[in-house]
């Protein structure tokens, strides 16, 4: 099933919303705990959309590698003041 440009638009807006209203943005995380909620959460929210949907949007990967990268920079940071 192909999904129509106003049902991927559907999609992004409820995940957009969604992730304004529960997540900080990556910069603004101050410790590694609350990062690794946010990647297992967004993974979850992405693998739920590609098995339901086949189809996630790609901001939400990006959003992704945003948070990867600021784990690894927290735990980065965190080895180097050990």
């Amino acid at each position: 099933m192909v999904m129509t440009p106003t049902e991927q638009n559907k999609i992004d807006t409820e995940l957009k919303s969604f992730t304004s209203r529960h997540f900080e943005r990556p910069a603004a995380c101050r410790n590694v705990e609350q990062v690794r909620f946010y990647v297992r959460e967004l993974c979850v929210r992405i693998e739920e959309l590609e098995e339901q949907f086949n189809y996630a949007p790609e901001w939400a990967y990006g959003l992704l590698a945003q948070y990867s990268a600021r784990q690894d920079a927290m735990i980065s940071d965190r080895n180097m003041y050990s």
